[in-house]
């Protein structure tokens, strides 16, 4: 019963009996059509049927039915209360008299007429989600929860919700998103569609929405353990490692065996930091479930965080004998960096990019693969045409806007000037636990961390999502436009505000501690572009600004293939203007806050490490141990591209690595301009 059409009485031609069904079926037709968009022409419309088949059911129905859409309740019940009592086996009457004795108020009967249509039809989505309504109206938690747990069931057959689902399937994810959202908003407490649009969200990183939909979802639903299944996913993958364990751990504690379960339960340990509970869970997994390649990747993924290069390299080998066209099983392999690919290897990464039929996924990962592996038989052009071309797929599927970053820092100067802070100097917590590691990827930042943990008062932890993820809430304050409005919002923040987010950062922080250190290190590199905030709500924190030279540290984030949250590596034009815009924010916090970062040189430190190492610590108010020249030999586990690297001792070999790539890097040079030349000085004017 939806949408248009026209619908008169003269379009009913009665004078020969034996086309009268024909007519009356298309004139039926054309009134229900009218329901959605016309109520009141869809009445009109039976009304006349009406007239000429007086009594006649479907006529009743349509009646009923338009005028509940148009409002008027009494009027439907007048309709469908007889119509129902002389057709007690017709679902869709019962279902509409549900719905009508539902919007009067009478929610028993409504109950009822429900119950009697699932009776006669059990597969019907409608008829389980509006009983779940129901259900919650008289308080009947339970009740609604199973309701909606057989909704699931019957919508995957809910034409409606296919199209949306089609399209998801598909990638087109605006058609996806805006077919939900217009289901949504007819029916507000449809779950299936809740999930689906929180599914939406999350594929374009929209996190923070997917979490909040996912929220409404299992409120209306808490048994809808595949929305829990997908919410606890979604905190995962914003950090929040702890509230996704509790979520995962009420799955199991209903499906103990359930892999999938038992999979996530795994990355989440991995990302609280628990590795080698994180193996245990997946070495147990794998023995019950041998045959699923992604869990022996994601098995890899630990077992080389933990230090056990041998055992992850295996696990790798095992994912790509299971699955040859395993794009990442080929690019971990290539990341561990220390890792040489075979002549075999070469065969199978130029046969697999020369398949028809390869994911999209998978090619990017080849690509970059190939890319390493070229690049380690010095074949540089080669090598540079593969990295060029993965990055040409991710940045189609993950736009960037240089413009928006540039524009972000120009504000953030404007804001964050000298007499800005000084007039908040008494804001923030004042715990001076945090070391803040900032500056680019592939900046030298690994090694500072490895140098600061191998201390015996620093804990390092990994890159911590904290710091970006209280930024996001804070610029969706300020609405669509909240991300370049950011500095404004934060402006706006009280003393009392500023400190209650220190003491929220250090509460969230607690989990990913492992130690009684009284200091623990936060290596997100993206935090550089939040320092004015960092400073206001923790002042006494450490931050420390890790610097490479541009050409260098640019390609090496170029041939890298990040898995999330740098989307501005895709291009060499972007990576250049977001290294300049680094430098320039940078040099404003050095200008408006005299002394509060350290900054290390990579080159420096390569030189003369000792020295570096030395003044590092002074700066953090850590006397000198021997352990932080030798961290190398710290067993700590590392969870960036650099873990492997950092656990040998200092090497020149890959300082001046890209000047194999100089005849490419042409785009680079000009988008770093002045900056480049000025290097490791800065600007005087930008």
């Amino acid at each position: 019963m939806s949408k248009t059409c026209r619908g008169h009485a003269q379009d009913l031609d009665v004078s020969n009996s034996s086309e009268l069904v024909g007519t009356l079926d298309v004139a039926l037709a054309h009134a229900a059509r009218l329901l959605e968009r016309d109520p009141r022409l869809a009445a009109q419309q039976a009304a006349e049927i009406l007239k000429v088949v007086p009594g006649h059911p479907r006529a009743r129905l349509v009646l009923g039915a338009a005028h509940r859409i148009a409002g008027h309740t009494q009027a439907a019940l007048e309709v469908l209360e007889p119509l129902a009592r002389e057709q007690p086996q017709s679902a869709p009457v019962q279902l509409e008299l549900g719905i009508a004795r539902g919007e009067a108020g009478q929610a028993s009967g409504a109950t009822a007429a429900l119950l009697q249509a699932l009776k006669l039809q059990s597969d019907s989505p409608d008829a389980w989600r509006l009983l779940a309504d129901q259900r919650d109206a008289v308080g009947d938690a339970a009740g609604a929860d199973q309701a909606r747990a057989h909704y699931m069931k019957a919508a995957t057959r809910d034409p409606r919700l296919m199209q949306a689902a089609a399209a998801l399937v598909d990638n087109q994810l605006p058609v996806a998103e805006a077919r939900l959202r217009a289901h949504l908003q007819a029916h507000p407490t449809d779950v299936a569609a809740l999930r689906m649009l929180a599914e939406v969200a999350a594929r374009l990183r929209r996190y923070a929405d997917a979490q909040q939909l996912l929220e409404r979802c299992l409120e209306l639903a808490p048994s809808f353990d595949a929305a829990r299944h997908n919410y606890a996913t979604v905190l995962n993958r914003q950090g929040n490692a702890a509230a996704a364990l509790s979520q995962v751990e009420r799955l199991l504690a209903k499906e103990p065996r359930n892999p999938g379960y038992r999979n996530l339960q795994a990355a989440v340990l991995a990302n609280l930091g628990d590795y080698a509970e994180s193996i245990k869970v997946y070495e147990a997994v794998l023995k019950e479930f041998p045959r699923q390649p992604k869990v022996w990747l994601s098995y890899g993924h630990s077992l080389k965080t933990a230090g056990r290069q041998t055992d992850s390299v295996a696990a790798y080998r095992h994912a790509i004998g299971m699955q040859p066209t395993l794009g990442e099983a080929y690019w971990s392999l290539a990341n561990l960096k220390t890792f040489r690919f075979a002549d075999a290897d070469l065969v199978a990464l130029r046969s697999a990019l020369a398949r028809e039929d390869l994911e999209q996924d998978d090619r990017l990962h080849f690509e970059f693969s190939l890319g390493k592996a070229l690049e380690d038989q010095a074949c540089y052009q080669e090598s540079f045409a593969h990295y060029a071309a993965g990055n040409a797929i991710r940045r189609q599927l993950h736009p960037y806007s240089a413009d928006d970053n540039s524009l972000f820092v120009r504000r953030s100067k404007q804001v964050f000037t000298s007499e800005f802070f000084e007039a908040r100097a008494a804001a923030g917590a004042t715990a001076q636990d945090p070391i803040f590691i900032v500056g680019l990827p592939r900046s030298g930042s690994t090694l500072l961390e490895q140098i600061l943990a191998s201390h015996s008062l620093v804990e390092g932890t990994m890159e911590l999502p904290h710091v970006p993820r209280v930024a996001r809430e804070i610029a969706a304050r300020a609405g669509s436009d909240g991300e370049s409005h950011f500095p404004q919002v934060v402006a706006a923040l009280s003393a009392e505000q500023l400190r209650a987010l220190g003491e929220r950062y250090l509460a969230e922080t607690r989990s990913v501690r492992k130690t009684d250190a009284p200091f623990f290190i936060d290596k997100m590199p993206n935090n550089c572009l939040y320092l004015p905030l960092i400073h206001l709500m923790l002042p006494n924190a450490r931050i420390i600004d890790a610097r490479r030279h541009p050409l260098g540290c640019c390609f090496s984030c170029f041939k890298q293939h990040f898995a999330r949250g740098q989307n501005y590596t895709y291009a060499l034009e972007d990576i250049g203007r977001y290294y300049r815009d680094y430098v320039e924010l940078m040099a404003h916090v050095d200008a408006a806050l005299p002394g509060r970062m350290h900054r290390v040189y990579y080159e420096t430190i390569i030189e003369d490490t000792e020295a570096e190492v030395r003044r590092l610590l002074d700066y953090c108010d850590l006397p000198f141990e021997d352990a932080c020249l030798k961290f190398y030999e710290n067993e700590r586990a590392v969870r960036t591209a650099s873990s492997e690297q950092v656990r040998q001792p200092i090497f020149r070999e890959g300082l001046d690595h890209w000047q194999h790539y100089r005849p490419w890097l042409d785009p680079l040079e000009a988008a770093l301009g002045q900056v480049l030349r000025a290097y490791p000085e800065v600007p005087d004017s930008f």
